[in-house]
């Protein structure tokens, strides 16, 4: 059965089974947005849940462990402004990585793979 016809896997999602946490997924806020990716990082609903959000292209929100924006993975996030002189930790996002079987859908990291980037 595929993702698209059977959603059961997310009644084990962390998401769904600690209440009040939809705005944490969908929030703008850096610190909101590493809490909800540290969250997924150990949930048992991670890969079925960023295979659906790869396949249905989802328009925002933190999903299977990646942050969405216009139904693709933004990589990397910054607050509004001008950027800090001396980087604050706060603003790295923690890395979750992707399961493998998800790698070729999700696309290719700036900094990862093949030849890496800037």
């Amino acid at each position: 059965m595929g993702v698209e016809s059977d959603v059961s896997w997310n009644a084990d999602a962390v998401c769904r089974t600690h209440g009040g946490l939809t705005d944490l997924f969908f929030s703008d806020h850096l610190s909101d947005i590493a809490l909800a990716k540290r969250l997924c990082a150990h949930c048992p609903a991670l890969a079925p849940c960023l295979q659906g959000a790869l396949r249905w292209a989802e328009p925002a929100g933190v999903w299977g462990g990646q942050l969405f924006r216009d139904g693709a993975i933004v990589w990397q996030k910054r607050p509004r402004g001008r950027p800090p002189r001396i980087p604050r930790p706060e603003h790295d996002l923690p890395e979750v990585p992707i399961p493998g079987h998800l790698r070729a859908r999700a696309g290719r990291h700036p900094t990862g793979g093949g030849g890496g980037g800037r």
